[in-house]
């Protein structure tokens, strides 16, 4: 169902930004660029028809093309949804426009959590979109038998069978959690021997390939039995494939928020700010949550979910998955947040990808 509704989202989407640059002078509009299959496309509708604003909604595979396609100048992104990690790299760089949270007055239902996290102590550039954790989503069916630990994505046994996540800092990060680093070293013996694993695995055979969003496909088709992915990926994909299970692995994992910025070349900061206030509704969140199937930080929609989930799906939420969604206490307690590393780690990263023959 999810993908039936992104197909017409980029139809929609597509044909909006034809209107909006073909013609229809002067009318109000906001671009946005956030991950696929992000976005209840209602919301988008629902948000043109109160406002008056169009949405022109864009996506990117990863955190990385996203910020390669603002550095090249060639966007024309109002709001982006990054990962908190490249986001304190914007900061840094400049990137980012400090919001007028006058004009997001909801801002105030995000829980304090969510709130002056390490890559925006002050909250001057962002709003918290959606959390939740990195895992391994698993077929058992094909697999044999359950995973618990990072060892499945470098174990000669899946060789042939394993999706590696198509961005460094997920993969490397991975490795080096297995190896009981952090994810954050900076490290360049650490980060190469987590490189080496990773590299070795892909020489052996162990890798279908890396990939993003490719993954819904070949894992709800038991094409591929083991990958690492976002646990509300997992929760879309296990939709169409019950047989999918989702651990954060023992040797812990990375917790992440994913924030609405807008960034300082935007030409339209107020529809920008508009859009941000929108979607920090209670009701436009729960509406979000019950699409995509991650966590929001509107602590009242995260509070409400379960008996909203019952009312629109006329069953309860298994509480199994419900937990997928919003990690308790004790799974986030054995995670790390990513923090923006400095130049020079940056740029390693970027240089054993590129050894790796992804880059």
């Amino acid at each position: 169902m999810k993908k039936t509704f992104a197909v017409l989202l980029a139809l929609t989407m597509a044909l909006t930004l034809c209107l909006t640059s073909c013609g229809g002078g002067g009318e109000r509009i906001v671009n946005v660029c956030g991950w696929g299959e992000n976005i209840d496309p209602e919301l988008i509708s629902q948000f043109e028809q109160e406002t008056g604003i169009k949405v022109n909604y864009q996506t990117a595979e990863s955190n990385e093309t996203m910020y390669a396609l603002i550095k090249q100048g060639g966007t024309d992104y109002d709001v982006i949804v990054p990962s908190d990690y490249m986001i304190g790299q914007m900061i840094e760089e400049g990137l980012l426009a400090e919001l007028n949270y006058d004009n997001i007055p909801n801002f105030e239902l995000i829980d304090s959590q969510y709130k002056n996290l390490s890559y925006d102590p002050e909250n001057k550039y962002t709003v918290p979109y959606t959390w939740g954790t990195l895992g391994i989503i698993y077929n058992p069916t094909i697999t044999g038998g359950e995973i618990d630990s990072w060892c499945a994505l470098f174990d000669a046994k899946y060789a042939g069978q394993v999706g590696m996540i198509g961005n460094p800092r997920d993969a490397i990060g991975a490795a080096l959690l297995y190896l009981g680093y952090s994810v954050n070293t900076t490290s360049e013996a650490e980060i190469r021997e987590a490189y080496q694993l990773i590299a070795d695995a892909k020489a052996s055979g162990v890798y279908q390939g890396f990939f993003m969003d490719q993954l819904y496909d070949k894992m709800e088709a038991g094409e591929t039995a083991v990958c690492t992915y976002y646990a509300g990926d997992f929760l879309s994909m296990h939709e169409n494939n019950p047989d999918l299970r989702f651990v954060v692995p023992k040797e812990g994992s990375n917790w992440f928020v994913d924030a609405m910025c807008v960034l300082a070349s935007a030409e339209h900061k107020e529809e920008a700010e508009a859009w941000i206030n929108f979607i920090c509704k209670t009701d436009s969140c729960l509406a979000n949550m019950d699409f995509i199937w991650y966590a929001s930080p509107n602590a009242e929609a995260l509070e409400q979910y379960p008996a909203y989930y019952e009312e629109v799906n006329g069953e309860p939420m298994d509480p199994a998955l419900y937990a997928v969604m919003a990690a308790p206490a004790d799974v986030l307690a054995n995670c790390e947040a990513y923090v923006n590393l400095p130049a020079e780690t940056l740029a390693l990263y970027t240089d054993l990808w590129v050894e790796l023959g992804i880059g």
